[in-house]
């Protein structure tokens, strides 16, 4: 019976796969396996609830269709999410899954009334008054899911947002969003919290960035107001935290941040939390601070494709009222990479020149306009390969050398120096960056210290190593 069900999923999945695709079937179908059927629905078992929630809102219409053409007849589906690996609890999360509701780890009669009460609350709730609430969290009310352009480099992120903004996140407590500048982090963070305030306005959200509760946490030291401090970040429904790795290397406040954390999660209450790396990379975050954020689901945030970055541009316009021609819109997409704020800047840059000059935007306007940013762009495409080719040659040794196993001094320190300018000139990770140079994260850490402290004592290295990135960049 298991090896006829795994010849018609593989089936129904090969339709699929041609009408979707390489990195969507990949990333949603992949790992799907039909585990039981009947004359009235399949079960289908997926990695967690995520997959069923984000293949019922966008390719429920393709999956039907395939099933028919298999299977002669229409057939219901239902999920079956596995364990979850990232929650650390001694729970039994499957029984909460397929039971379908948070009755067994929430009392029913209190689950019941609290969400008689949101559905009530939502009828009357107006948009002049979702307005206020989500402007007294402070929220960017643009900051919205229908304005989040999905493509594969963020759509699993995406899915894992909706799920906790929907009250759907049992078990992806906290939620972990990690990515460069500029890639929609933030942005995700508010649309979480605007629609968590939609779904229940008597909800109690909190939106902080790290330096903003720091900040907060010292005042209340000095005024003497530690209660009413904690009372407003441990009280919260939902806490939306942003640039977590701002609290690296203050010890008060990761302690303060740490203890709000256990309250928030204890009350089995929801944290959504954003980081510029994965947690386990930020190097001065204390270690049960990365453990808490890696307790809960972890989402990364790529760099967008090219028809991404066109799709963003062109919602953008729409948005903003902006007219651009296709050839200025096709460049901008095809030239800055790397940020997606620093996209829909230039676009602006570019609409709001030929809107006030009224001159027309031809390739010498537009190279001139947007300088700095090409600048930029063209500085971060460094890769590590050229950094240890440039690094060996300034230091006199082997390119080899970059990875090899040898201790003699000038080779490890030129060695230290690569490891430097591939974590400051590139966007890889520090297990990347490892991996590059046969060594692990720890010893890329290490050796970013100790060219930074050796640089603090020395100008002469200082030189070395601007003159160095210099060079990389105008490669």
């Amino acid at each position: 019976m298991g090896e006829e069900l795994n010849v018609i999923w593989k089936e129904i999945c090969s339709n699929v796969k041609e009408q979707v695709s390489p990195d969507t079937f990949k990333r949603w179908f992949s790992s799907t396996r039909l585990v039981e059927a009947d004359e009235d629905s399949l079960s289908v078992q997926i990695p967690n609830h995520i997959y069923g929630l984000w293949i019922e809102s966008n390719y429920m219409a393709i999956l039907n269709h395939s099933v028919m053409q298999v299977i002669g007849q229409p057939r219901k589906i239902n999920w079956r999410a596995n364990s979850v690996e990232e929650s650390n609890e001694a729970e039994d999360l499957n029984t909460a899954s397929s039971e379908n509701t948070e009755a067994s780890i929430i009392k029913p009669a209190a689950k019941s009334k609290a969400k008689s009460n949101t559905q009530k609350s939502i009828i009357h709730a107006s948009d002049d008054r979702i307005e206020k609430l989500v402007r007294k969290v402070g929220l960017n009310k643009n900051h919205r899911f229908d304005t989040f352009v999905v493509g594969s480099n963020n759509e699993y992120a995406c899915a894992a947002a909706h799920a906790v903004a929907k009250g759907n996140s049992e078990g992806y407590n906290p939620l972990f969003i990690w990515g460069g500048p500029g890639l929609g982090k933030t942005h995700l963070l508010h649309a979480i919290g605007y629609e968590h305030v939609k779904r229940e306005p008597k909800a109690r959200v909190v939106y902080m960035t790290c330096e903003q509760f720091t900040n907060e946490f010292i005042d209340a030291i000095q005024n003497s107001s530690l209660t009413k401090f904690r009372n407003k970040y441990r009280k919260a429904d939902l806490l939306l935290v942003d640039d977590i790795h701002f609290l690296a290397g203050k010890e008060k406040s990761q302690e303060e941040f740490f203890h709000t954390f256990n309250m928030i999660c204890d009350g089995r209450r929801q944290i959504v939390l954003t980081s510029d790396r994965p947690a386990a990379e930020n190097a001065d975050l204390e270690e049960r601070i990365v453990s808490r954020c890696e307790w809960g689901l972890t989402a990364g945030l790529e760099l967008p494709d090219l028809e991404t970055r066109l799709a963003i541009l062109r919602k953008k316009m729409a948005m903003w009222q902006v007219t651009l021609e296709d050839r200025i819109v096709e460049f901008l997409a095809d030239r800055i990479r790397k940020s997606v704020r620093r996209l829909e800047g230039a676009m602006m840059r570019l609409a709001s020149y030929s809107s006030l000059s009224g001159k027309s935007l031809t390739d010498e306007v537009i190279e001139g306009l947007l300088k700095d940013i090409l600048r930029e762009e063209g500085r971060r495409r460094v890769t590590i390969p050229s950094i240890q080719k440039e690094v060996a040659a300034h230091f006199d040794v082997r390119v080899a050398d970059m990875s090899s196993r040898g201790r003699r001094s000038d080779v490890a320190f030129a060695r230290q120096v690569a490891m430097y300018l591939s974590r400051t000139m590139t966007d890889h990770s520090l297990v990347e960056i490892g991996r590059a140079f046969g060594r692990d994260h720890g010893t890329v850490i290490h050796a970013v210290k100790k060219v930074e402290e050796r640089m603090e004592n020395s100008q002469d290295l200082r030189y070395k190593v601007s003159l160095l990135g210099t060079r990389l960049s105008n490669v």
